[in-house]
Parts: C-alpha cells; sequence; structure tokens
C-alpha cells in the first residue's frame, strides 16, 4: 500500500531504472548496487509496515565519497534519494520513492572516536545506540537517550527523529546530546553543523537539522555527548486504582519540584501485555501503573526516593515497591522497554502512534482513548513517555482485514487531533514521515507550513531529499479539510480555515 505517491507504470520504472542503475555503477562496487525485487523488498517499509513501496534502486555506500557520488549523480538526473539506517522508525519516514533511490547507510558502523576527557563520542551514523554506550562502558560513561529500540535504532535516525526513551525528561532528547553532525547536501557537497565547542559560529543549524527526518541533508558522523554513570539507581513501581490518580501524581511530582530519571506510565491492557511476555512483576490489578527512577549518589537517590514516595501516596497509590536491587529495577524497566514486542504477542498488527499532551491532561486523553476504542471497535494498549507527557498508543488490529485498518488510520487521527485539541502537538519523538502528513494540516496553519517548506527549499531546492513527507501539500489540507466535514468527523473547528 502506498500512502502518499502515485505509483508510475512498471514501464516508467523500468526506464527510470536502468537510467539510475547506469549512473550509480559510475560511483559505486557492483556489490553496493541492488536492483533486482528480491533485493530490493526488505527495504519497502520501515517499523511502520501498513504502508510500503519498492524502492527503485537501493545503494549501499562504504565511504563518504560514495554517498557524495551517489548525491550528486541522483541530482543531476533529478532523482528523489530516501536516506535510511535500521529501519526502526514508526512513522514510514524511510519508505521508499516509486521512482527513487534509497540511500541505506547501513555499512557506516564504525565508533570513531571516545574521548573520556571531552566525554564524546564520535561515531558513524549507523552505529547502533546501544553500542554507544557499549563502548563508552570503560570509561564509566554512557550516551543518555535510549528509545526501547536502542539495541537495534542507528545514531543517524535518532538524529533524523529527535530520538528520546525512558530516561528523556532527566537527561534530554537526542537534541540536548548531540554537539555536531557531518553529512552531504542535496547536490553532494560536504557540510557540518554545530561544533565541539560550547557554541558555534552563525545560525544555530544544528537544531534545525535534528528532527528535519532526512528533508535538509544526508547525515554520515555525529559527535554525541556522553555523562558519567550514576553511583545508584532505584525504581519505585507505584499502582493506582484509577487513570485519573495516576495522572495527578505525574503532575504532582513534577510540581514538587522532582526531575525523576524516569517516568513512565503504562494502563492496565499493556500491563497484562507485559507481564505475560517479560514477568516484570507489575501489579496487574491496577488501572495504570506509574514508573519512577531516581539515579545520582546514594545519599542523593535515597532522599529523592523519599520524596516521590511521599507524594505518590499524598496523590493516592494503592501500592509502591521500590527496587530493593539492581536486578529488580532491571526487570521493572524491562517491562516498559518490551512494550512494543509484547503488543506483537496478542494482536496480529499494532500502529503506534506518538503524540504530546500537557502533562496535567495525561487522564483525560486515556479516557478519551477509552471512548474512541469503542467507536472505533478496536483494542488500544498505552504506554506513556508520563514525565514530559509523551503518549505511545498501540492501536491493535489486523492489517489483512481493510476494513480494520481502514478503522485503526483513523483512530490514530484522532488520538492525534484530540492531543492538539488538548494543548499537544501531533508527534513527540517519531517524527511525522507519511504517518501524520494529515494531522499537519490540523496543528499548523497554511502561513506556517510555507515557512516549513521555506526552509527545505534553502537545502534542498528541487525537492528530491526524502519527498512527500512531513510538510503536506496546500491540496493535501485543503481534501483533508473537507473529507473531515463531509463525514462528520471534524475534531474541533479550526479545522475548518483548510
Amino acid at each position: 500500500m502506498n500512502a502518499s505517491q502515485d505509483l508510475p507504470s512498471a514501464a516508467e520504472r523500468s526506464q527510470r531504472r536502468s537510467q539510475v542503475v547506469a549512473a550509480l555503477q559510475a560511483a559505486l562496487p557492483a556489490h553496493a548496487l541492488l536492483w533486482r525485487d528480491e533485493e530490493t523488498t526488505p527495504y519497502e517499509c520501515d517499523g511502520l509496515t501498513a504502508y510500503r513501496q519498492s524502492p527503485l534502486v537501493v545503494a549501499l555506500p562504504e565511504t563518504e565519497a560514495q554517498v557524495a557520488a551517489v548525491l550528486r549523480a541522483c541530482h543531476q538526473l533529478g532523482v528523489p534519494v530516501v536516506a535510511r539506517g535500521a529501519g526502526t522508525g514508526l512513522s514510514g519516514g524511510a519508505m521508499p520513492h516509486a521512482l527513487g533511490v534509497t540511500l541505506s547507510l547501513a555499512k557506516f558502523n564504525k565508533i570513531l572516536k571516545v574521548d573520556p576527557v571531552s566525554r564524546t563520542a564520535v561515531v558513524q551514523c549507523g552505529v547502533r545506540n546501544l553500542a554507544i554506550s557499549e563502548a563508552a562502558a570503560p570509561h564509566n560513561l554512557y550516551y543518555a537517550p535510549d528509545p526501547s529500540s536502542q539495541i537495534a535504532c542507528t545514531i543517524g535516525g535518532n538524529v533524523a527523529e529527535n530520538s528520546g526513551g525512558v530516561h528523556c525528561l532527566k537527561y534530554g532528547l537526542t537534541v540536548h546530546n548531540v554537539l555536531k553532525v557531518r553529512g552531504f547536501t542535496v547536490e553532494g557537497e560536504a557540510v557540518e553543523f554545530g561544533s565541539e565547542a560550547l557554541d558555534a559560529a552563525g545560525l544555530d543549524l544544528l537544531t534545525v537539522m535534528v528532527g528535519s527526518e532526512g528533508m535538509l541533508a544526508v547525515v554520515t558522523e555525529v559527535t554525541v555527548k556522553l555523562v558519567p554513570k550514576p553511583q545508584l539507581a532505584r525504581c519505585i513501581m507505584a499502582s493506582f486504582d484509577d487513570v485519573r490518580k495516576a495522572g495527578d501524581a505525574v503532575a504532582n511530582i513534577i510540581a514538587a519540584g522532582i526531575i525523576p530519571a524516569g517516568l513512565e506510565m503504562m494502563d492496565k491492557p499493556m500491563t497484562a501485555a507485559v507481564e505475560d511476555f517479560v514477568h516484570a512483576g507489575y501489579d496487574l490489578t491496577a488501572e495504570a501503573i506509574l514508573l519512577c527512577e531516581s539515579d545520582g549518589t546514594p545519599e542523593e537517590v535515597e532522599e529523592e526516593i523519599g520524596r516521590m514516595v511521599a507524594v505518590l501516596e499524598a496523590s493516592g497509590a494503592i501500592g509502591i515497591t521500590v527496587s530493593r536491587d539492581e536486578g529488580q529495577r532491571l526487570r521493572f524497566w524491562s517491562g516498559r522497554k518490551n512494550a512494543f514486542p509484547a503488543s506483537g504477542r496478542i494482536s496480529p498488527d499494532y500502529m503506534c502512534m506518538d503524540s504530546t499532551i500537557p502533562r496535567k491532561r495525561l487522564a483525560d486523553i486515556l479516557l478519551a482513548i477509552q471512548e474512541m476504542e469503542k467507536k472505533y471497535q478496536l483494542r488500544c494498549a498505552n504506554v506513556f513517555h508520563a514525565g514530559d507527557g509523551n503518549l505511545h498508543p498501540l492501536i491493535l488490529f489486523d492489517a489483512n482485514d481493510p476494513d480494520q485498518l481502514h478503522r485503526c488510520e483513523l483512530f490514530g487521527a484522532d488520538i492525534l487531533e484530540t492531543s492538539v485539541a488538548m494543548g499537544g502537538t501531533v508527534t513527540g519523538e517519531h517524527g511525522v514521515g507519511i504517518e501524520k502528513l494529515n494531522s499537519m494540516c490540523v496543528q499548523f496553519s497554511p502561513a506556517e507550513r510555507e515557512q516549513m517548506l521555506a526552509l527545505k527549499a534553502a537545502f534542498d531546492p528541487a525537492g528530491t531529499l526524502n519527498p512527500g513527507k512531513v510538510v503536506p501539500s496546500k491540496h493535501r489540507c485543503a481534501e483533508y479539510g473537507k473529507m473531515h466535514v463531509k463525514k462528520g468527523l471534524l475534531p474541533f473547528p479550526e479545522l475548518e480555515r483548510f
């Protein structure tokens, strides 16, 4: 299924493929160029498996010179280029273009330098997130952002999506932990953003690059910050008999001036799915549980744990368990980290949504999602980066049933647009990709979207880097507005302006 492109004919694809292959054969060795169907099929989607498109050609460069050569060749031909890392993204950001080249950077997997004095690491874009911490471990350092897919996802993809993780509340997202990125423009020109110093000359384009979803340049090298491993970490599992009490507890912890290392929330359906999978020791009678972690020196942890326990008790927790050792702490987190695979065991397919809301509205969005389950006749299990209001509802469905897929899409759009209505945004860390194009019409005005397109044009005038994603066209938003009004699905009046 193709979500954003008009499919070309077989003859058009064949003719274009021959032209592109001929051009790229001069830039790459034979083993680094794939174009036969059996070779390109594995690249047809990322973690958003509901939408698929076979790439015209897959390029697997091994050096920066080869990356530059591929980009120059494609630019001369006017061929779209979609950069790809590990393919773990969940918004369709790496879905290929039907007449384009998928530029796989999987072979850029070297850790170039770990500097314990400056607490930095220089790594190629294809290095796995967790591998950075593994390399830094001998120096008692680690890389803080820890997406659930950190065992597989790459740092280049983290930069593209501005990924977070369960510890991002205290330590920040990717944008707060990256000092510099190196890459290439659409024309194949080398470019760097940021600096290892406290500031970089000129405009702050590093923060523009982080989260740009491969639309502005192709990143090949990243310099990241490393932080010292805490002396001690302990985790609280708090149970609640009401989701509103759990949501209020999150707001109360932050209001008390406490910034936990991690503050996560799971509802009852998700807790049940996870406990059956990893046996983390979760309370299956609770309507919601919170995982609250403290790290630092033993004295700091003891004091902060005590303060959080007091807030949780005052907020109505019916059960509180503090990890007694490192093994139990890791079991608590193993449940949260395995929420996605656990969901895969109870449903043929799931669509993982990603939006943000103000912390005080956590209970409101959970109750709204429960009503949506009835409306769309689909189940939904929920996990939250509760501390910063980042939602990850997992809508369970069967992709082999077109009607279920359609209802899942409507369900997802409803969640995103309800998040905006509650004062939030349509994405937290998964990006927009193709999944949230329509929802961008809801959150941003035509003038705002024009500014986004103008920024892209400054980097990529022809619009050939990851085209058709992230920022919707005027036509798309106009049609989406008509569809919602016609079908009575208008989530709030502001949409009428489209």
